[in-house]
C-alpha cells in the first residue's frame, strides 16, 4: 500500500501573509541568456547591479539603460514600491482607527471610568 504524501492546510491569513512576502519581487530578463529570474522591487534602483543566476553575467541597472528589459523591470519596480508604500499607509491608517483615533488606551479607559463613576 502506497501511502499519499501529507496535505498541507493553511489558514487563508497565512497564505496572505505569505503572498505578501513575494508580491514585491519584478521579473527580470537577462540580456545574454535570456532567462528570468526575480529580484525584490526595493532593491531595484538606479545603480544596483545583479549577477544573473544562470548565466552570470553582471546587470547593472539604471532607469536610462538601453536595454528594454531593464527599464520594463525598472519601472515595474516602481510601481510595485508605490504600491507597497500606500499599501503600508493603508494598513497604518486601518490601525489608528481600530485604537480609537489619537489618545491612548490607558487615557480613554480612564475617561470611560470617570463617566460611569459621574452616571
Amino acid at each position: 500500500m502506497i501511502e499519499e504524501p501529507a496535505r498541507h492546510h493553511f489558514a487563508a491569513n497565512q497564505i496572505r501573509d505569505c503572498r505578501a512576502l513575494f508580491d514585491d519581487s519584478v521579473q527580470v530578463r537577462c540580456r545574454r541568456c535570456k532567462g528570468v529570474f526575480r529580484e525584490r522591487a526595493r532593491r531595484l534602483q538606479n545603480g544596483y547591479s545583479r549577477q544573473c543566476p544562470t548565466c552570470e553575467v553582471v546587470l547593472f541597472f539604471d532607469e536610462d539603460s538601453q536595454e528594454q528589459s531593464i527599464r520594463r523591470a525598472m519601472k515595474t519596480a516602481r510601481h510595485v514600491r508605490a504600491a507597497l508604500r500606500e499599501a503600508e499607509l493603508e494598513q497604518l491608517r486601518g490601525k489608528r482607527v481600530a485604537r480609537g483615533g489619537r489618545g491612548s488606551y490607558r487615557q480613554t479607559s480612564k475617561a470611560h471610568e470617570t463617566e460611569t463613576e459621574e452616571s
